[in-house]
């Protein structure tokens, strides 16, 4: 997926469900639910800026899946500007989930 603002380019990679890496340790998945006004991570309120801090303690082996949910109002940006801060957290392989 290609993502563009006024002031920077960018690819951000996108992996759906059943077609991303298979799990590779036995650390349960983490579940990030995003809306156009909000996100969670297993279901606790936090911010783009706290999402990095608030990953790494769920993470114990240094890596972990993250299960990405998102509302019916999030614009292509807002789950854009979420896979970046996503990309940032070493370790972590972030999945986005599609309704069926």
């Amino acid at each position: 997926m290609l993502s563009s603002t006024f002031s920077q380019f960018s690819e951000v990679d996108l992996a759906t469900a059943g077609a991303g890496r298979p799990a590779t340790s036995e650390t349960p998945p983490i579940f990030v639910q995003l809306s156009a006004g909000g996100l969670r991570v297993n279901a606790r309120e936090v911010t783009l800026e706290t999402l990095r801090d608030t990953l790494t303690p769920l993470m114990p082996e240094g890596r972990a899946r993250a299960l990405i949910s998102t509302g019916g109002d999030v614009t292509a940006q807002r789950l854009t500007d979420l896979l970046l801060a996503l990309r940032g957290v070493a370790g972590l392989s972030a999945q986005v989930l599609t309704p069926s």
